[in-house]
């Protein structure tokens, strides 16, 4: 039964300094972000809990909860003797909606986690370190006590985009944890070449990175006020064709306008994440080698999207046992471009995982 959890407002230290600049005509507020969310979840048909999983330094991450036993009250903890539950970290600028297409899929067969990112979604949003290895470390962390607060003792672990690049970071300093790692469409593994190829990068972000290179990636959304909602529906109007079997107007572009038109701190961390047109700094494919080997790896790609899936196979070179599916007729956003074969694809690795029944 979903249960509507206890609402944590932003503490005054953690919204004034974004309010000091932040436009008071920009059409957004935590409750906005609220709304759209519930209105995306509503195409969910399983039950599930949700609530605000309290962390340290008074942080929380929103997560919502599937289980083949559900417990009143509470998040629910995973059947005893079945699979590993399964825990989604959505991408830079994402949310847990964004998923709405592959809950009732994925959870059909075991316990499923999804949360929203700390510093993104309706998590909370404190300050970040500015170097890249500090703030890294703050999203593992904060991903390790959400662990141990809920009370799983190891999943899958699957990722996308900047999910997925956390997701292999947490793998790194918590192998016992993690009982398969899934890679979905992964940002920052490879290097920034010397002579990168600008016409991979898609046009949209060569333009944005243009005018907004000395701000955050999405200071453009903020900074457009009223203009913000109509920015996502031009710019990124691929969504709704993306949701199009279950949404016929812009739910979606205005969820993702309110996720992004917040206080802008996990987008922050991420900037100082990267180099110009977001290569990451520390580049992961130079230290995924050291994944302890008993963990299985699987990489998911769009077979149309700008990250090609180099990274993958460069890495399959040292580790054989790597999986590697291209979804086909898909894009960046593989999960919502072709669900059905999303969702296929990773039932199937779930499937793997089964724990064996004792005799």
């Amino acid at each position: 039964m979903r249960r509507m959890a206890e609402e944590i407002q932003p503490t005054k230290e953690q919204s004034s300094w974004i309010l000091s600049w932040l436009p008071s005509w920009c059409p957004t507020s935590p409750s906005h972000l609220k709304d759209a969310e519930e209105k995306m979840l509503k195409s969910v048909n399983r039950p599930f809990s949700r609530q605000h999983v309290r962390i340290s330094n008074n942080n929380y991450l929103w997560t919502l909860a599937f289980s083949t036993r559900p417990q009143p009250g509470s998040l629910p903890e995973p059947p005893a003797r079945h699979r590993s539950p399964l825990v989604l970290l959505h991408g830079f600028g994402g949310g847990i909606a964004l998923w709405a297409q592959n809950l009732d899929s994925l959870s059909s067969s075991g316990p499923v986690y999804c949360l929203d990112l700390l510093g993104f979604g309706r998590s909370s949003r404190p300050r970040f370190s500015t170097d890249p290895e500090g703030a890294e470390e703050q999203f593992v962390e904060a991903l390790e006590e959400w662990r141990e607060k809920v009370g799983l003792e190891e999943m899958v672990l699957l990722g996308h985009n900047l999910g997925g690049y956390l997701s292999a970071a947490y793998t790194l300093k918590y192998p016992q944890r993690v009982k398969h790692l899934v890679l979905v469409e992964p940002w920052g593994f490879p290097a920034r070449p010397e002579n990168p190829n600008h016409h991979s990068i898609p046009v949209w972000i060569r333009a944005m990175g243009a005018v907004m290179s000395p701000f955050n990636p999405l200071a453009a959304l903020r900074l457009a006020g009223p203009l913000g909602p109509m920015l996502v529906q031009t710019i990124r109007s691929d969504f709704k064709q993306k949701y199009s079997s279950v949404f016929d107007d812009n739910t979606v572009s205005d969820y993702i306008y309110h996720l992004n038109a917040q206080t802008p701190s996990g987008e922050t961390a991420f900037t100082n994440m990267t180099i110009p047109y977001g290569w990451a700094k520390r580049p992961m494919l130079e230290r995924i080698g050291q994944v302890q080997a008993h963990i299985p790896v699987s990489f998911i790609y769009g077979s149309r999207s700008s990250i090609d899936s180099d990274s993958g196979y460069a890495f399959k070179k040292t580790r054989p046992d790597v999986k590697i599916t291209v979804i086909r007729g898909a894009g960046h956003y593989v999960f919502a471009d072709q669900p059905n074969d999303f969702n296929r694809t990773v039932l199937q690795i779930l499937a793997g995982t089964q724990e064996k029944k004792p005799r």
